[in-house]
């Protein structure tokens, strides 16, 4: 079914966050609605995202919604965000005429759910009451429920998260609205009228107000049919709407620093960098054995003691993908390790359970995969012939943006038979010189990170996040029994 004005999928659609932080970078508040005692609970809730705006601050010509952030529009992680919300049940995009065919095409692309479309007005609360009458029941041809609270978000706020979501509703629930709001970063000060400092503001006693914003429907409503054109035209506060026309005093409700507003262009590469950051703090060791002293687990140790900053988890797949699924909602960069055969089958199985997942589409995923041979028994150059598949793969899936690269490590049988948990040795090809395996492990992993860097010399910069981990390594390569594939 095509998204419209008044319109709603046919399915309630996926939700994101069932499982913590599940299909989105950033992971969900620890508040759990399920659990919460009756009097806290939401309640039915929609969302009202204005998305009409012509970005003239940014000075782009593209409105800064639709700007790209890691090749992805902006308001695409927006709607995440409140997606992954299960609780909200409809998510109503106010756009303007000449925007609605992208918007759609938005929506196709990367999967969203639950979303209707209104078109915009000509100001921003021209906007926002398009939006609530899509969700009125004394509208006509309308085929949403009105909510008992709704939620009004920018566009272009993307790093909102479910705990204040949940708070500024129930907040609202009791007070009929309630808003967000930020300590003042500079002193706000008032000139006067032939531009000489008037008076000025005691920051301690006044506070930024942000988005979210959360009202009982009738309240919002209410206040935007009794509205003056005057404040249709100029306004720009909800919350000021709902004191002047309702009497309702809003509940303030101090918010995360993350609810900052994407407005100028150099925001744009701000954005960027968090979720670069966010989608870097996992990495998903995937193996074929649950042996605690083969090449995974002990791979898996080294990262965790030289990425301390970075949660290291591992899985293993069996013939039906097994615990894979269960990682593929929170994490984005896999290394898979097979310690003998060199036969695809393994990979490819990974491969496609990350592509049914829809997880690509979201966010570029960075899989590595360590390849171990016995080169004392077969030459390197037959070795690399039977892995010459991973070539041809690499540039096949990374039309999907699953970025590809292959690992090839020395893995003999002395190396196999004094291994242990706490002094294995590693004999590299180069060197007979003995070295512990972790310090052969960081030499490996470091030679991945230059893998990604042959990737960015290629200008695909979402590689920068996915892999960005592997960069943390520090020290210098101890040997070089590897080689790669991009």
């Amino acid at each position: 079914m095509e998204p419209g004005p008044c319109s709603r999928p046919a399915e309630p659609g996926h939700c994101v966050s069932g499982p913590a932080g599940a299909g989105s970078a950033f992971p969900e508040s620890p508040l759990s609605v399920a659990g919460a005692e009756p009097g806290n609970r939401p309640g039915t809730v929609a969302a009202v995202l204005p998305a009409g705006g012509c970005g003239e601050r940014m000075g782009v010509r593209t409105p800064k919604q639709f700007c790209r952030v890691l090749e992805r529009p902006l308001i695409s992680y927006t709607l995440q965000a409140m997606e992954r919300v299960c609780w909200i049940k409809d998510i109503v995009v106010t756009v303007t005429g000449e925007n609605m065919e992208a918007m759609r095409s938005i929506i196709q692309r990367y999967g969203h759910k639950r979303i209707s479309l209104a078109e915009a007005g000509a100001t921003r609360h021209r906007s926002i009451f398009n939006g609530l009458k899509a969700l009125a029941e004394d509208q006509p041809d309308c085929k949403l429920t009105k909510p008992e609270v709704v939620i009004i978000h920018d566009a272009v706020r993307p790093f909102v998260e479910e705990d204040i979501l949940l708070r500024v509703v129930l907040a609202a629930k009791e007070h009929g609205a309630a808003g967000a709001i930020r300590p003042l970063v500079s002193t706000v000060i008032s000139p006067s009228a032939d531009g000489h400092l008037d008076h000025s503001l005691d920051r301690a006693k006044h506070r930024a107000s942000e988005m979210p914003q959360a009202f009982l429907f009738d309240v919002i409503y209410e206040a935007y049919q009794q509205c003056s054109d005057f404040d249709l035209e100029f306004g720009t506060e909800c919350l000021q709407l709902a004191l002047k026309y309702c009497h309702r005093k809003a509940k303030l409700v101090e918010g995360p620093p993350a609810l900052w507003k994407v407005t100028y262009k150099q925001d744009l590469c701000a954005a960027e960098a968090m979720i670069k950051e966010k989608i870097s703090q996992e990495i998903c060791v995937v193996m074929n054995t649950k042996d605690e002293e083969s090449v995974g687990h002990l791979l898996e140790e080294a990262l965790r003691k030289e990425l301390n900053c970075m949660k290291i988890t591992s899985t293993v797949m069996d013939h039906i993908g097994g615990d894979i699924r269960n990682f593929i909602e929170q994490c984005y960069s896999f290394i898979c390790v097979n310690v003998v055969s060199p036969d695809s089958q393994e990979t490819r199985k990974l491969l496609r359970i990350l592509e049914e997942s829809s997880l690509p589409l979201l966010y570029p995923v960075v899989v590595v995969l360590v390849h171990c041979f016995d080169f004392t028994s077969v030459p390197l150059a037959q070795k690399m012939e039977s892995l010459v598949w991973i070539r041809g793969l690499a540039k096949e899936v990374k039309e999907r943006n699953i970025l590809l690269s292959g690992l090839l490590l020395n893995y003999s049988q002395d190396c196999k038979l004094m291994w242990s948990p706490w002094k294995p040795v590693c004999k590299t090809p180069n060197t007979q010189d003995s070295i512990s395996t972790s310090e052969c492990l960081r030499s490996k992993i470091q030679v991945t990170a230059d893998a990604g860097e042959d990737v960015e010399k290629e200008e695909h910069s979402s590689i920068v996040g996915g892999i960005a981990g592997l960069y943390n390594l520090s020290g210098n390569p101890s040997g070089g029994s590897s080689e790669n594939w991009t």
